[in-house]
Order: structure tokens, then C-alpha cells, then sequence
């Protein structure tokens, strides 16, 4: 699936970045940005108390957690997990074996451990950019309007992502079901979840969107520990 365009221009991030800043939000980071720089210039950096390696180990923490998470419980072999992947039951009709339902729970279910992990990283990151120097602090209160700005913006995209899922899973299925009437073929909804089986095809498609989706809400994190490390590696 295509979720975004392979090759943009370089002006491209600004355009789309422009249609979802309206003119009042931009003002707002206008007056961000201003505060900080007279802030920057009259105020000393104070005593650093998080270091470089302190951000990197954290990050690399909940950033594994989330990738092992979804990786664990998209593979119907892997064991346990917290979030479980749905299974057909085999006892039930085939469509209502098939139904998308509880895959779109269980993607919502790792968005909802995403949010929960992520935006008390990228706070305590901000917060320590805030205790490094001036600018950096400006960088954090810069990074704090525009989460707040684009925030109702990502609450009204992001959980759109299961229900455009869905189309995935019902071409699968139906690709499934055409193949076996072209055969000649009977249903074994116990094949689905096998190498090369439909829904197994399905699975692999849902969690490389999950880590999509996973390295999109970590980059501004990212961004600010990389601002960070470079302006610690200056000095």
C-alpha cells in the first residue's frame, strides 16, 4: 500500500505543514519563537541535570518496546503477547470468520500503547532541552505550540488509518475468494494464518503500517534529541 508519496519535493513538508497551521496558530508560534529569542539573550544555560546518553537510552527504550510489541503480536507464532492478534474461529461462517472488526481493535489497541508511550518521552526530552541552554529551550516551547496546534489535526488522521486498513483486508479476502472459485476449490479458513495465505498476507501489510506509523509519532522526539546531542557535541 502506498501511504504516502515515494519522492516529494524538497518544499514539499513545508507546503503540507502550511495547510495545517492556520493563521491564528501561526501567530501563536510566531509568539513562541519571539519570547524565546529575547529569553535566549538575557537568561544564562542553566546546569544540564539529563544527559546525551540519558535521551538515547530512554528513547531506544520505549522505541524497542513499541517495535517488539507490534512485531511479536502481528506473527500468529510468536507466543503471548499483551496485545493479542485475532484468529479466525473456525467454527463460525466464513464471513463472519472473516470479519475485520477485531483487527481494527487490535490496531487501535497499539496506537493507543504508541500515545501512551511516546508523549511522556518527547515531554521529558522537551524538559531536558529546556535545563541545557537558552536555545535550546526555545526549541522546546517551539516544539510544545506546534504539538498543541497539530494535535487535533493527528487525532482526526491517525485513527483513519484501521479504516482505510480495511480496504486491504476485504481485497485480500475477496482476491482469496475469486482464487478459489477459479479452482474450484473449498474454504479452509484454517489455511489463512499459513505462509502465503491471506490473512497472513494481510498481518505482514498491518505491521509494516504499525511501524510506519510508529517512526512518524517518534520523529519530532527524535529531531529534538538529535538538536540535543549536537548542540552538546558544540560546546
Amino acid at each position: 500500500m502506498a501511504i504516502v508519496d515515494s519522492v516529494e519535493p524538497e518544499n514539499a513538508f513545508a507546503e503540507k505543514l502550511g495547510l495545517w497551521i492556520h493563521f491564528t496558530d501561526a501567530i501563536t508560534l510566531s509568539a513562541v519563537h519571539g519570547e524565546g529569542i529575547a529569553s535566549s539573550s538575557n537568561k544564562q544555560p542553566q546546569t544540564r541535570s539529563v544527559t546525551r546518553t540519558d535521551l538515547g537510552i530512554e528513547f531506544d527504550r520505549i522505541q524497542a518496546f513499541l517495535v517488539n510489541s507490534i512485531r511479536k503480536s502481528c506473527s500468529p507464532a510468536s507466543g503471548k503477547t499483551h496485545i493479542a492478534l485475532p484468529t479466525p474461529k473456525l467454527e463460525l461462517p466464513i464471513d463472519l470468520a472473516a470479519a475485520y472488526v477485531p483487527y481494527r481493535r487490535f490496531y487501535e489497541a497499539h496506537q493507543r500503547d504508541m500515545e501512551l508511550g511516546i508523549q511522556p518521552l518527547r515531554v521529558n526530552v522537551r524538559e531536558a532541552l529546556a535545563q541545557a541552554s537558552p536555545a535550546l529551550k526555545k526549541l522546546a516551547e517551539l516544539d510544545a505550540a506546534l504539538e498543541k496546534i497539530l494535535r487535533d489535526r493527528e487525532a482526526k488522521l491517525l485513527p483513519k488509518l484501521p479504516v482505510l486498513l480495511k480496504k486491504r483486508f476485504e481485497h485480500l479476502f475477496k482476491a482469496h475468494q475469486q482464487l478459489l472459485v477459479d479452482t474450484q476449490q473449498a474454504d479452509d479458513p484454517a489455511s489463512w494464518t499459513q505462509a502465503g495465505g491471506w490473512l497472513a498476507r494481510f498481518c505482514n501489510d498491518m505491521q509494516m503500517l504499525l511501524l510506519a506509523e510508529l517512526e512518524l509519532r517518534l520523529q519530532p522526539t527524535l529531531g529534538l534529541i538529535e538538536a540535543f546531542n549536537s548542540k552538546i557535541c558544540n560546546e
